[in-house]
Parts: C-alpha cells; structure tokens; sequence
C-alpha cells in the first residue's frame, strides 16, 4: 500500500514522492519595476494543527494541515531544496493555482500546466506572472478582497497554501533511476545527503471537497512586486505522471498574535527593513538557465492587483541593490569569451 502520508521534519513538509518543501521568510519588493530575487532570512516555523486540538479554529481541525504565522503584508517564498527525484507539485494560493491561475484540481493539466517541476524549479517565490517573472508571495487578512483568491474567484474562502505532489509512474521513473546511476558512475558526487531523523505524520484529512459553512479567522496570499524568475515548462510527456496525488497538505497562514495564542509560543521577530539591508550591502540573487523553457501568463493571473492597490501604498523605504551585490546563482555552461572592437 502507497503511503500518502506527509511529514514535519523540523520546519520542512515532506511530501511522498520525496518532495521537500521549507516557507522562506525574505524582503518584501516594491510594488513598481521588476527586481532580482530576494534574500533568504530564516525559515518560517512550521507546526501540525493536531499539536493544537484545543487552541485551533474548529473547521482547521476538519481539513487538518499545518500552520505558520505571518505579518501583515510580510513576503514569502517556497524552497524545494532536498527534492531528489522527479516530482509535480501543484501549489494553491487559497485553492487557485499559483502556476495556471484556474480553480484546484486534484488532477494535473498541461492545457494550461497547472504544475510545478521538481527539482528542476528550485523554488517559487509567488504567481506566475510570465515572461520571466513572478509577483511576489505577501501575507494579507481574508475578508478584505486583497488576496488572490479573493479576486480571481470572487470569494475568500479558504486562505493559506495549499501543495500536492504527484510521482512519476513505475516505468518513467526506473527509468530516471538508471539514467541517473550512469551519471553518478561517470561524475561521482562528493558527498551523499543525510537522511532525516524524528518525522512527524501531519494529520490528514487536508483539503475537503466542499467549502465550509464559516470562514476561519486567517489570513492569505496577495500578489506583491515583480522579480525576475521563471516558472518551468513541463517537458515529460504527460502520461509519465501518475493520475493520483501523492499526498496534499493544507497549510494555514496565521497572524502572530494568533500563532502565540494558538500554540503559546513567541513568533518570529517582524521582517528586517529591506533599506537596511540593502545599505549593508548584503547580497540579492539572479538565476539563470539558457535551457529552460518559461510558462506563459495566464488571463487569471494577469488581471491580479497588488496588495497596495488594497492596503494602501508601500511606505517602507527602498534603495536599489548595486550591481556588484547581484549575485548569479546559475550560469551559462562554459567559460565566457571577451568581446572586443570590431
């Protein structure tokens, strides 16, 4: 029998399939102009409702899950360092799909893709918005329109996040293994990744088939400013994907005063000011791969307003990185060649 079940390791979801997932907390990006990728600054502390039977809202109890808290407008992103092997993750922002922009399915779809690649995309830092870029992930209440569900279903319903994973089928995936030990032979690896100790089952079920009769108190995902990063193509043939999910898990987004009241611990300290660390000069990243092959935006995701066209305009200071604190995390293969006159 397959086990659907998903695990707690310490703040990282591990979904079947070996699918690892971490919440990033980072900078969030002005709402103007398109930006390189944000810093990292620590991961968000990941807890199971079912640690918290008495505390939590009664219907979380029902759809199960985890929880992390958030401040207001704080920005986010998703890390899947640690996945191994090939897998789907379908990402739901409110149960609307960060990739497509259509309604959650509990099916993959190409038509349009509705999906990421993994490990080939090492992370996703908010919607698809195309041509090379996403709208940053940014935390806001539900109940005020501002968040992506809100505007593109007309309803804030559910709020959070929303993953499931999907596997390769036998047959795709013996054959990646053995493709796979051919290049290990040929370019050994220095070293091999540690396992993990002390996993958590996350309670189950995760996401009901039907919407609750009252909301939860809660928060969700709005669309922030632009930074350049793309969102894979697909380029398995879809028969290669299993037709079930792996396993899903629902992720609830909470205000700090809430995460304290609910679990009784402190949260994270509120975000550092991105003018600061931008004047220390402290690094912001650009990603490159000539091979990969960009996702379009979709008529849904396209039409989504910022949150400042909700919460009023973004008054935290912003200075823009130099240059020389860009860093590439990926370059083409090969070493450049100088130019010269002509």
């Amino acid at each position: 029998m397959t086990d659907t079940t998903v695990r707690t390791d310490g703040n990282t979801l591990r979904l079947p399939g070996g699918v690892a997932v971490r919440f990033v907390r980072t900078l969030r990006l002005p709402e103007t102009g398109t930006h390189p990728l944000p810093p990292g600054l620590g991961e968000f502390p990941v807890r199971r409702v079912s640690d918290c039977p008495d505390t939590v809202p009664d219907g979380w109890r029902a759809r199960g899950g985890v929880m992390l808290p958030v401040y207001l407008r704080e920005a986010m992103w998703l890390s899947f360092a640690g996945t191994v092997e090939p897998a789907a993750l379908q990402v739901g922002v409110g149960k609307v799909c960060a990739v497509s922009g259509e309604p959650w399915s509990d099916r993959l779809s190409r038509d349009p893709q509705n999906y990421l690649v993994l490990p080939r995309q090492p992370w996703l830092d908010g919607i698809n918005s195309g041509r090379g870029t996403v709208r940053q992930f940014v935390a806001v209440p539900l109940g005020l329109g501002a968040t992506v569900e809100g505007q593109v279903t007309g309803e804030e319903v559910w709020g959070g996040v929303q993953l499931q994973s999907f596997a390769l089928k036998e047959e795709p995936l013996a054959r990646w293994r053995r493709q796979e030990r051919l290049r290990r032979e040929r370019t050994p690896a220095p070293g091999a990744l540690g396992g993990y100790g002390g996993p958590l089952a996350v309670a189950a079920p995760a996401v009901p088939a039907t919407a609750p009769a009252a909301r939860s108190a809660g928060m969700g995902l709005g669309a922030g400013g632009s930074m350049r990063q793309e969102v894979y193509e697909d380029e398995r043939p879809p028969l290669d994907w299993a037709e079930t999910p792996a396993g899903r898990v629902f992720v609830h987004l909470v205000t700090p005063p809430q995460w304290r009241r609910i679990t009784g611990e402190e949260p994270p300290p509120s975000p550092v000011d991105r003018a600061a660390y931008t004047r220390a000069g402290l690094p912001w990243y650009d990603y490159y791969d000539q091979d990969g092959q960009d996702l379009a935006p979709t008529d849904a995701l396209e039409g989504v307003k910022p949150v400042g066209d909700w919460l009023g305009d973004d008054l935290e200071p912003w200075q823009q990185p130099s240059g020389g604190q860009v860093v590439p995390l990926k370059d083409p293969p090969g070493k450049p060649v100088a130019d010269g006159d002509w």
